[in-house]
């Protein structure tokens, strides 16, 4: 499927309770493995910086429901440097699309200090675009959000099934790779986000396995769950 010339993915959330994610969990597992990066049978640890404009456009884009809006954001792994990602991800109803780009930890480090010099030139027509974000748009390093994913993969129709616990807030500062960022938990620790991704097709194994007894799909956003505590934080 295809939006604007865009291809899109499908896109289902979910919270969980205990009992529904060990039940889920369980039937999942037994039909998809383990993502390759998972560092144990919690999965990875994921890091992002989010950004946003003058008017957090972004935040109230998606609080109001516009069909049609994009984010930009920084994500890290494992709480490393190893791999860097500048990610936009864009959103079409209930349909997703995601470009990334890799940073070095320099430019990572430039972008941090506001000075975008490192990223002027580079080819990467994603990073042009950020380039343009921060230097006539206003966009600015807003939300850090945290979480542990333990993620199920099946590369037909690049599926994955994902469970993403311990979600976190950064609220002393918007620098991912900070040795003293203070993270606040958002959600209560028995319950979990389930997110069902897919292209084109979901086969009926995984969409049985994966379907949760009672909970209904809901609009959940990360971001904004985070960027209510940093509000609160840093007085905004």
């Amino acid at each position: 499927m295809q939006f604007m010339g865009k291809p899109l993915r499908h896109e289902h959330k979910f919270y969980l309770h205990a009992y529904d994610y060990l039940s889920i969990r369980q039937r999942v597992s037994a039909l998809l493995p383990l993502d390759r990066h998972s560092l144990g049978p919690d999965g990875y640890g994921i890091r992002s910086l989010y950004f946003d404009g003058p008017t957090d456009h972004a935040l109230h884009d998606k609080v109001n429901g516009v069909f049609a809006r994009d984010k930009f954001r920084i994500r890290i792994y494992n709480g490393g440097d190893k791999t860097i990602k500048l990610e936009q991800k864009s959103k079409f109803g209930n349909y997703v699309h995601k470009k990334s780009a890799p940073l070095s930890r320099s430019q990572y480090d430039s972008i941090l200090r506001g000075d975008y010099s490192a990223i002027d030139n580079s080819e990467h027509p994603l990073i042009r675009e950020f380039h343009i974000a921060l230097t006539h748009w206003g966009y600015r390093p807003i939300t850090i959000v945290d979480y542990m994913r333990e993620a199920y993969i099946r590369e037909q129709g690049d599926v994955r099934i994902t469970f993403d616990k311990k979600l976190a807030a950064g609220v002393n500062g918007v620098d991912l790779l900070h040795p003293n960022l203070v993270l606040h938990e958002m959600l209560d620790p028995a319950l979990t986000i389930l997110e069902i991704k897919y292209n084109e097709f979901l086969a009926d194994d995984i969409r049985l396995a994966a379907k949760p007894a009672a909970s209904n799909r809901s609009s959940i956003s990360k971001y904004v769950i985070c960027r209510e505590t940093g509000m609160i934080h840093f007085k905004r």
